[in-house]
């Protein structure tokens, strides 16, 4: 039933998108005013966060549409454009030229790293530790660690296989993904279903569905069910921070979904929804989120999903090469000796 439904959203997907690649190819005059407009209007009619940002996306229109005029540079027309976009303080929110690309970095910028990686690989991984695809593997006083920087790659469900197995005796696992700003979705699927103790929701999916901000479709059910040789449903920490983004946020907000799952440092930098390519008349390209996720509990993770015990790398610790996250966690798992 489930997956049913899952076509047939799809399939309204696909109408919807046809209908505005339609809109899109009208012949329409490649000039910087039908340029500004349609990006305005096709962010207007399928962004997903205007009503939870509190965003009045006319009042921004009124502002910047006075600024635009068919007398403007290229240059000039995109640094309008991009500022623009950057009034929806969005990571997913981009704009792309063939001299450039419009970037937000608030979902972490104002915050602090929490990670070194300097003092991860000299004082804790050293010259011990292996790597399986994208993962760096160690045991820290019997304690496993995984760290993974990226999603952007393929994972192969054999790799993740193998880290279990290698890591299947030890005290807990921690795994790391600060500073993981995302890439496949598919990525966290599979690392997660290797610590799934059964089949659990783990979020719900809503997807934009007409012109208006308030406009989606029903909740759509998300669930992470075992899957591998093994799974590990012994003590874990997922350390995270606010360059924890996208997929990753995903993927921290599925793990938080097991009870033997402990999320730990700093909130995510969120990125709940899912970005769709558009575009202009010019050829420039733009990309922005149309669904939203949606925490079991009703809990919009686009900000980002907090941890159940905050930790800061405090300046002292990290003068003196200590990873003050990373300890609490070593902590914590072994805290079940005592």
């Amino acid at each position: 039933m489930q997956r049913g439904l899952s076509i047939l959203f799809l399939f309204i997907l696909t109408i919807i998108a046809s209908c505005e690649k339609l809109l899109m190819e009208k012949d329409e005059d490649n000039t910087n005013e039908n340029n500004f407009e349609l990006l305005w209007i096709t962010m207007d009619r399928n962004y997903s966060f205007f009503k939870f940002k509190k965003i009045n996306w006319d009042s921004i229109y009124s502002v910047y549409r006075p600024e635009i005029n068919n007398d403007l540079s290229d240059r000039e027309l995109f640094d309008k454009m991009a500022e623009m976009l950057n009034e929806l303080r969005d990571g997913h929110v981009n704009l792309y030229s063939d001299f450039d690309e419009s970037r937000n970095l608030e979902w972490y910028s104002p915050y602090p790293s929490n990670f070194n990686s300097t003092i991860l690989e000299r004082n804790y991984l050293g010259n011990d530790y292996s790597q399986t695809g994208n993962f760096l593997l160690a045991v820290l006083d019997s304690v496993g660690y995984v760290y993974n920087g990226s999603f952007s790659e393929k994972t192969r469900e054999r790799d993740i296989d193998k880290i279990i197995d290698q890591l299947y005796g030890t005290k807990g696992i921690i795994f790391d993904v600060r500073n993981n700003s995302g890439g496949l979705g598919s990525t966290g699927e599979i690392i997660a279903s290797r610590f799934a103790d059964r089949q659990r929701l783990v979020s719900y999916t809503l997807y934009k569905s007409g012109p208006g901000h308030g406009d989606f479709t029903p909740p759509q059910p998300n669930f992470v069910s075992p899957k591998g040789e093994k799974q590990f449903t012994g003590k874990v920490v997922v350390l995270s921070n606010r360059r924890t983004y996208s997929a990753t946020n995903d993927f921290v907000l599925n793990m938080s979904a097991f009870p033997h799952v402990t999320v730990m440092g700093d909130t995510t930098g969120g990125g709940g929804g899912t970005p769709y390519d558009y575009e202009l008349l010019n050829g420039w390209r733009f990309r922005f989120p149309r669904t939203k996720t949606i925490a079991p509990n009703g809990f919009n993770v686009e900000h980002g999903v907090p941890p159940a015990i905050q930790v800061n790398l405090t300046r002292g610790d990290e003068q003196r090469g200590i990873d003050t996250i990373l300890e609490a966690a070593i902590r914590y798992i072994r805290s079940a000796d005592q």
